[in-house]
């Protein structure tokens, strides 16, 4: 583990700023700890400590106006990496933190221990979010995925099942007793509807959610 020299706390509520440091310091006893309660006093320590090795931010000190100081920081001094500890939680909030150039986004209702590895884990050089944030997007992006292929007709289903089972369109044409020219029209369709240029890429949407005929009949007649 890489032991940070100085780390920047900005954060004007005493009492959490009080708990968060007597918890980091008995894990990181020889880190210099230096304290900022507002945006100014920020400032300050930053021009007088470029060489920090990790600011833990507080979004709503006073004088930050949102994402101004994030912004600010990551422009002037882009060699200190950035935690936001915030209250907020939501995933927009920290899905816009991180897009600003934070390094990692830690809610205040996290518990220190895992706020001493989203610590570790960016000073080791990568980026650290709230494990609920990426299985939310995760969540999120298999919910769409099943309304994609929710959309699709009984025959356009089975028609990606057959794909699949990497059956070829004549193949498919005669077990469905259809013209192959229909078959050709339905998978242009099912392209169109799960957002995909090919069949691999079809077959690749069907696998991540690994749905059943079963379900997906069920779930049509929900």
């Amino acid at each position: 583990m890489f032991l940070p020299d100085k780390v920047i706390i900005a954060d004007d509520h005493p009492l959490f700023r009080r708990a968060l440091l007597e918890t980091l310091k008995e894990r990181l006893a020889t880190t210099n700890w230096l304290q900022a309660e507002t945006v100014e006093e920020l400032d300050a320590l930053l021009k007088q400590n470029t060489d920090s090795d990790l600011l833990l931010l507080d979004l709503n000190i006073p004088g930050a106006h949102g994402f101004n100081t994030l912004i600010h920081v990551r422009n002037h001094f882009p060699q200190i990496p950035v935690v936001v500890v915030s209250a907020y939680e939501d995933s927009d909030t920290i899905n816009k933190a991180m897009s600003y150039g934070a390094s990692g986004f830690v809610p205040k209702s996290t518990d220190v221990g895992t706020i001493f590895t989203a610590i570790n884990q960016v000073l080791s050089g990568q980026l650290w979010t709230p494990e609920s944030l990426n299985n939310a997007t995760e969540n999120d992006s298999k919910a769409e995925m099943a309304d994609r292929i929710a959309s699709l007709t009984q025959q356009q289903y089975k028609i990606l099942l057959m794909f699949a089972e990497g059956l070829l369109n004549k193949q498919i044409a005669y077990d469905l007793n259809v013209s192959e020219a229909t078959i050709k029209a339905h998978a242009t369709a099912i392209f169109r509807k799960l957002n995909v240029r090919n069949r691999t890429q079809a077959v690749i949407c069907l696998g991540q959610l690994d749905l059943s005929e079963g379900e997906f009949t069920q779930e049509l007649t929900q």
